[in-house]
Order: C-alpha cells, then sequence, then structure tokens
C-alpha cells in the first residue's frame, strides 16, 4: 500500500494535463460537439478518474496496433495446448537442490511518505463519507415528508409526458414543501419531487417543461451519473482539478437535458422554454443534493444555459456526423494517456518482446498454478518454438532473486576473482541465519545452497561500474543496480522478465554472450540438479522474502534431452509461500507432462 500511495501521487499529477486536454478538446470542437455529446465526453475522464484501482494493467492506444503483427504468432499446433488437471505424477523431489535456501529481504512496515500520504486520504475520504451521509439523511428526511401527488390535472399531465417520451415505467411523483427546485432522486427507486409551490404559481405549460425535463434525466441515468461523479469526488477530494472537471460536467448534464427537452419541442417553444428557466431563476436558489439531478442551478449556470438554448438547432445527419467524429478523435486521444494513469503499470516493467517474429504455442496450465499468479515459459532450441502459459506474466520483470547469481557467478570468473578450479570464498565468520551459509564455500555449493553472501562478496569486488557494464553487455532485464550493491537482486532495483530469462539462458548455453568457453561450462555444471533416462536437469531457483512472506518465486534452467535443449522459466507470485521450491515442483510437474523430462 505504502507503493501504491506513492505511484497513486504520481497519477493525480497527470491528470492535471488530461484534464486540461479534455477542456481545450472541447473548446475546440465546440462548434460540432452536440450538446449531450460536449456531457458524454466527461464520462471518458470519469472512466480515467477509476484506472489507477484497476489491478491489470491498462493498455493505451499505440498497443492496439502493435496487436495486428502479433497476429502472426497465432498459436500453431500444439499437442500440449491444455494441460488439464494435475495427474498427481509431480516428481519426487529428487534431492536437495529443492530446498531453497533464499533469504532475500525482510521489511517491517514503518511511518514511510507512502503510509502517511494513505492515512491522510483515507482520512479525507472518512470526512467527505460524512459530509456526503449528512446529506443523505437531509435527502432521506426529505423523502418522508413528501406526499404523492394529488393534483388531477398535474397528474394528467404527468401522464401525457410519460407517453411522450415513451417511458413506460411509472415514476412516483410527489410535492414537498422543503424544496425550492424539482429534483429526480434514486437510481435504483427514482422519484420526482417537486415544490409545492409549482403546482400552483406556474403555469400548465411551464410544469410540463419541467417534467419533461426531469424525466429526461431519468432517461438517460442522470442519477446513476451523479453518484459515479460523488464516488469520484470522494476518492479525488483532495485534487482542485478533479473538482473543477465534475462541476463542469454536473453544468453539462443540464445542458445536455435541456437539448433532450428541445428535440421534442417545436421551434417556437423554444423561446418559452427558456422563459421558463428565466421565471423559474426568479424563485429558486441553488438545491443542495449533489447525488440529484435537477432543474435549477446558479445564476451564471441560467445563463449559459439560455444562451444555449437560444442557439440550439436541431441535430442534421451532417451535424451528427461531425459530432460523433469529434467525440471520438477525443476519446482516442484520452485512451492512448490511460496507461498514465495505471498504478499496476507504473509500478510493473514490462519486457518489450517482438513475438511477431517466434513461433508460438500457448497452453492452458492454470490448474498448476492453483493459488498463485505467474506463468511458465518454455523454449524448444531444436524446433526453435515457444510454449507459453500466462503471456502477461511472461512479460512482466520482477526481482530475479537468486536466479540472478547464474550470471553473477560468470562475472566474477571473467574478472578472475573466481575460477574454475579454484571457486573456494572464506567465510568472513558473520553468522547468517542459514546454518549451511556459515562456512566456506565453493562456487558449486553457493549457487546449490543459494549463499548471498557469497556473490555479494564477488559484487564487492567487482564494484558498480564493472557490474553495470556487464548487466548492459548481456541486456539483463532493467539493468538497474540502484538499489545497493547488497541487495539490487533481492526484490529491489534489478528485475527481469521470464521470457528474458530464457533468452539469456539459451545465449548462455550456446556461448552467444561473450564469455569464455571454461566460465560458462564451469557455471553450467554447478547448475546440474539432476540425470534420468530422460536426459539432465540444470536449473536455479530463487526466492522473493517480503515483511516475513515468500512472496516471488522463480525456477529457470534448461533440460539436455538427446540432441534436444529445452530452457524454461516459471515464476510465481502470492501473498504467501510463493518460493523457487514451490515454482521447482510447479515446473517438474509440467515438464513431466509434457514428456520433456522425468526423474
Amino acid at each position: 500500500m505504502n507503493d501504491f500511495m506513492i505511484r497513486f501521487l504520481f497519477c493525480n499529477l497527470f491528470l492535471c494535463p488530461i484534464i486540461g486536454i479534455l477542456s481545450i478538446a472541447k473548446r475546440v470542437f465546440q462548434n460540432s460537439l452536440s450538446a449531450r455529446m460536449q456531457y458524454h465526453l466527461w464520462f471518458l475522464l470519469l472512466g480515467l478518474f477509476f484506472i489507477p484501482f484497476f489491478p491489470f494493467p491498462v493498455t493505451g492506444l499505440w498497443a492496439v496496433f502493435s496487436w495486428f503483427p502479433s497476429l502472426e504468432s497465432v498459436p500453431i499446433a500444439e499437442p500440449f495446448r491444455n494441460l488439464g488437471q494435475p495427474t498427481g505424477t509431480t516428481p519426487i523431489n529428487p534431492g536437495n537442490w529443492m530446498n531453497d535456501f533464499t533469504l532475500s529481504i525482510y521489511q517491517e512496515a514503518s511511518l514511510t511518505p507512502g503510509y502517511l500520504l494513505l492515512g491522510a486520504w483515507i482520512l479525507g475520504i472518512f470526512v467527505m463519507m460524512i459530509w456526503f451521509l449528512k446529506t443523505w439523511l437531509r435527502m432521506n428526511d426529505l423523502k418522508k415528508s413528501a406526499l404523492p401527488l394529488q393534483n388531477a390535472k398535474a397528474l394528467e399531465l404527468y401522464n401525457g409526458c410519460l407517453t411522450e417520451l415513451n417511458i413506460t415505467r411509472k415514476i412516483p411523483v410527489c410535492t414537498t414543501a422543503y424544496l425550492k427546485s424539482p429534483v429526480l432522486a434514486g437510481w435504483i427507486r427514482p422519484c420526482i419531487y417537486l415544490p409545492i409551490h409549482l403546482i400552483s404559481d406556474f403555469s400548465k405549460r411551464d410544469l410540463r417543461y419541467m417534467l419533461l425535463h426531469e424525466l429526461q434525466h431519468y432517461k438517460h441515468k442522470d442519477a446513476f451519473a451523479g453518484f459515479l461523479m460523488n464516488l469520484a469526488g470522494i476518492v479525488y477530494w483532495f485534487h482542485p482539478l478533479v473538482w473543477y472537471a465534475l462541476k463542469e460536467m454536473r453544468n453539462d448534464r443540464e445542458l445536455a437535458c435541456d437539448a433532450s427537452v428541445l428535440g421534442i419541442l417545436p421551434e417556437k417553444d423554444y423561446g418559452m422554454y427558456g422563459h421558463t428557466l428565466l421565471n423559474f431563476a426568479e424563485k429558486i436558489s441553488l438545491f443542495s443534493f449533489p447525488f440529484a439531478p435537477g432543474l435549477g442551478g446558479s445564476g451564471k449556470q441560467m445563463q449559459r444555459r439560455i444562451r444555449n438554448i437560444a442557439s440550439y438547432q436541431k441535430p442534421t445527419l451532417r451535424r451528427t456526423i461531425k459530432s460523433t467524429a469529434a467525440f471520438l478523435i477525443t476519446a482516442l486521444l484520452l485512451w492512448g494517456l490511460a496507461p498514465l494513469l495505471s498504478t499496476y503499470a507504473a509500478k510493473e516493467e514490462r519486457f518489450h518482446w517482438n513475438s511477431s517474429t517466434e513461433k508460438i504455442s500457448y497452453m492452458n496450465a492454470s490448474s498448476y498454478f492453483d493459488g498463485y499468479k505467474g506463468c511458465f515459459v518454455l523454449y524448444d532450441l531444436d524446433q526453435d518454438v515457444w510454449r507459453l502459459y500466462n503471456k502477461e506474466y511472461a512479460t512482466l520483470r520482477t526481482a530475479p532473486n537468486s536466479t540472478y547469481k547464474i550470471y553473477d557467478a560468470l562475472f566474477g570468473l571473467e574478472e578472475h576473482i573466481i575460477t574454475p578450479e579454484d571457486s573456494l570464498l572464506t567465510w568472513n565468520k558473520t553468522p547468517y541465519p542459514i546454518k549451511a551459509w556459515n562456512q566456506n564455500q565453493t562456487l558449486a555449493s553457493a549457487l546449490q545452497l543459494s549463499v548471498n553472501w557469497y556473490f555479494q562478496e564477488i559484487d564487492r569486488q567487482l564494484g558498480e561500474d564493472t557490474l553495470s557494464r556487464y548487466l548492459r553487455e548481456i541486456g539483463y532485464g532493467n539493468e538497474n543496480i540502484q538499489g545497493g550493491l547488497s541487495s539490487y537482486w533481492m526484490e529491489s532495483s534489478l528485475s527481469i522478465s521470464p521470457v528474458e530469462q530464457v533468452e539469456l539462458l539459451s545465449k548462455l548455453y550456446q556461448n552467444k554472450l561473450g564469455f569464455a568457453p571454461e566460465h560458462t561450462k564451469a557455471v553450467k555444471d554447478a547448475l546440474r540438479l539432476s540425470s534420468s533416462d530422460t536426459g539432465t536437469l540444470y536449473g536455479k531457483t530463487g526466492t522473493g522474502r517480503m515483511n516475513g512472506q515468500n512472496v516471488n518465486g522463480w525456477f529457470v534452467g534448461f533440460v539436455e534431452s538427446g540432441s534436444s535443449v529445452f530452457f524454461f522459466a516459471t515464476n510465481i507470485q502470492g501473498d504467501t509461500d510463493a518460493s523457487g521450491s514451490n515454482a521447482a515442483e510447479i515446473t517438474m510437474s509440467l515438464l513431466s507432462h509434457m514428456g520433456v523430462w522425468t526423474p
């Protein structure tokens, strides 16, 4: 939640230019957009307000065009397309290698800026909810005091309005002495509330106009729109431009409602409808029920409505087409900006994989990932074919944790900090919570036991500049080591996607990364886990631990099977128990089911 609030703050900064762009677009297209379309534009912005809370990344306009070339990678014929339920043949643990000893990072909750912002935000929401609750209680008291409309002529006029608008639902109409403006309240059980003085003070024609106005609000679901606007106002209570936008949306709602009424009136009645508004404005004050659309409004708003009524023209086919085109152009522009507001997208880095050039088959392995978010990636080097489960996560970058040690070992070998013949590093007597770490280590034991201090010592001797150079040369994920030499690969700044893990393993195996062959062989030998009749399994687990819980589990490696080599990467994520050993069990079940490797 701490990270969310920091990202949410940036989203609110992005909202400022987005609201400005929408306001400019409305001005540019004001002669093309109908009043109804101008009002509907605000719904696009209203939708953007809720994007930061989506639990998935939002795709922008530019990403849509990238879908078309990706059609070339439509799943090829795949016998393992749907793997179904696990068969119960999960390979038995062949040894200690699956016992993941990684201790990545431990964090305690603290009063960071994110948590302080969260507290202030929730407090503001609480205050706003109290204010809306008081308003709702006032409205509820008003409902209790209201009486059903009894005037026979007014009821006859109301029924005529229902027929005129083709509304079949009988919406209750009540009168009350506690309102100065008609309102429509309730989007589940709507009811029109009329000030009792309207029945005696206004003519039959004026009353008809008012009823038509309120019924247009009902017809266009404006009460529900008001609920969404108030919800946005509560969530963004601190954002002045959001409040400005919501105010303009409410104003445009009345303009759109006026236009809908004028659309069913003959042209000679336009002036009389405007006169009704003016006459009405002299007798009312601004009503204070923000969730109830009504005829009233401020004096400035009334002036704007009168101007729009005076200039109103019934829409022609040409104007309708222009209005629709202007709306679509603005909608596409705002859609293109949507990813800027996605906190998921702001948090997560993504590998931009040109999958259109690859032969890819997709499979359903969801039953193997029960309780976890995650993915499985397999690359058949001989056939040059990829098999994927959950492409969304396969291209999502996350901390590599101990899987990174494969490459850290190579860097140390290249810089002669260790050698294939002598990879022993001496334990500095610092006690570690994992007993197996508290002794001298070789490359083989350090990789098998995932000994953090061994690789931290290699990094210390390499230095940041050398490390950064190697990461750039091999293209390791986001190449970011700003998290510090002791922890950049442990739920910190460095991140990599499962697809990238497989690509790097393939290049490493084929010695395409530029390392000395003897160094590649030394690391490969250290990664060897098990052999069977079907081949030899090589791999490395990794576990990310946050606040005492395993939240990010990896298993990456490859299988040599005859003349074929299969490279794989499995990543699982969850609130608890998402460990490297569990990722390994899932991987072994999948490999066994697919006939790639069995113990």
